[in-house]
């Protein structure tokens, strides 16, 4: 008997796996994560376009957005989902890969799921392996020796195009099918990844796009074949697969089937305290521990932020632009503005939603403080990246004293989670405005028994609607 292919071991995994209680624990939480998520990035206006785009397509009504009212096409909802969970850079990370596996996988779950009328339990067992295979794909286009994905270094986001198959093993096993069935989505679904990522340089909302487009086309694999359509099983390893297609056929087979079933990377995922770029999230914390320590903002003369080496080109450069950003979003992407919301002080976890704004990122004072922050390689910081993203913040004040604040571990990570408290904070944080009070007591509490829930749709049409006296 031959022996399986690397989407056949895939395959295998998404059929027998049995998930410990450390990885259903996790995808619990990362659920009421996304749906927060969801609920906040209604304040932009990327969400009210592809919400009016969804609405202007038609269709069967099958599963919902949040907020978004009443049901529309699964696709299309897990496309509007996906749009809404990525766009405040809110959303979690794996390390090394620097991927946000959630944002793609649990609104493409969240979607089948309604669909197929599935339970808590089998949500929550879709969610696990989709967040698996996201992740080991991600891990066979890391390169150890640069310290970087091969997928950033071809210009591509890995998390549109890993997340499109990690969704759609979720969506295949949601909407019933066999081992033979997901080796076909996988197949099918390596057709639809896609995603550039110029715009972290130089600009434009499209990267919001990534993950809703990696969801829809999860849904949609795993919709055609159950319909018929079927792929190639040398999906992964062939002469024109996936690996040669994205990354030139330079891949670490092992990442895939390296205790595959046994090991799980989802509990480890890192989840976010900040609504930035999570390259920014150390020099958010050394900046505020600065602050705690005494330096005042006003009597600052000179700051130095120390990062890893391949950050630079994504958080300091040009150099001008991240000193000034003209909007909030440019502001998420920017290590001199994380440096002067972490001395100025925030909501939420110490820098909230409420600091990344149009208006704040244009404020006299932050400019003034950006414009004082020099972005530089950081040599014990980049011997660290990307296990971790490390910042050395250095600040020379006005009477010539020299300040300095170390962050070597990222704070949501294994190292130094955020505990339940915390991640409730980041929930109600995110939700106030839009839900209740009492809605968002009822969300919280069917995510933290999402196991006992016989149908995922009374969570979705909990989130449905917001109140209008919360809009």
């Amino acid at each position: 008997m031959a022996e399986p292919t690397l989407a056949g071991r895939l395959a295998d995994f998404a059929v027998d796996a049995t998930l410990p209680d450390a990885v259903v624990d996790s995808v619990r939480k990362r659920v009421l994560d996304v749906i927060g998520l969801c609920v906040a990035a209604h304040r932009l206006p990327t969400s009210t376009a592809i919400l009016d785009y969804v609405r202007d397509q038609g269709g069967r009504p099958q599963a919902h957005v949040v907020g978004g009212g009443p049901p529309v096409p699964a696709a299309l909802a897990a496309l509007a989902n996906g749009v809404l969970a990525h766009s405040l850079d809110y959303d979690d990370t794996h390390l090394p890969s620097v991927l946000h596996p959630s944002a793609p996988v649990i609104p493409a779950a969240l979607a089948a799921a309604e669909l197929a009328g599935a339970s808590g339990r089998d949500t929550i067992r879709a969610i696990a392996v989709g967040l698996e295979v996201c992740v080991r794909l991600g891990m066979a286009g890391y390169d150890p020796e640069a310290g970087n994905s091969t997928f950033f270094e071809h210009g591509q986001h890995a998390t549109s195009i890993c997340g499109t198959m990690g969704g759609a093993v979720a969506a295949a096993m949601l909407l019933g099918q066999t081992r033979d069935g997901v080796l076909d989505v996988l197949g099918v679904a390596a057709s639809t990844a896609s995603g550039i990522i110029e715009g972290n340089r130089t600009g434009g909302t499209v990267k919001r796009l990534h993950c809703g487009w990696a969801a829809h086309s999860a849904v949609t694999a795993a919709d055609l074949v159950r319909r018929g359509f079927t792929g190639p099983p040398t999906v992964l390893e062939g002469r024109f697969g996936f690996f040669e297609a994205f990354l030139h056929g330079r891949f670490a087979a092992e990442e895939i089937t390296r205790d595959l079933g046994t090991a799980w990377s989802v509990p480890g995922i890192f989840f976010k305290p900040y609504p930035a770029n999570h390259f920014t999230h150390a020099a958010i914390d050394a900046a505020i521990g600065l602050r705690e320590q005494g330096l005042d903002p006003a009597r600052v003369e000179s700051l130095t932020l120390g990062v890893p080496a391949p950050v630079i080109r994504t958080i300091g450069q040009p150099i001008e632009a991240k000193r000034a950003p003209e909007t909030g979003y440019q502001a998420q992407f920017s290590g001199p503005y994380a440096v002067a919301a972490g001395l100025l002080g925030g909501g939420g976890l110490g820098v909230g939603l409420a600091d990344f704004t149009d208006e704040l990122a244009r404020d006299p004072l932050r400019r003034e403080l950006m414009a004082k922050v020099e972005v530089v390689p950081d040599d014990r910081a980049t011997e660290i990246f990307p296990h971790q993203f490390p910042a050395v913040l250095r600040a020379r004040d006005l009477d010539g004293r020299e300040w300095r604040q170390e962050v070597l571990a990222n704070r949501g990570g294994p190292d130094r989670p955020l505990s339940a408290a915390e991640l409730a904070l980041k929930f109600r944080d995110n939700a106030a405005g839009r839900l209740s009070e009492a809605t968002a007591d009822a969300v919280a509490g069917l995510t933290g028994r999402l196991e006992d829930v016989d149908d995922i749709g009374e969570l979705l049409r909990l989130v449905a609607e917001f109140q209008p006296r919360f809009s």
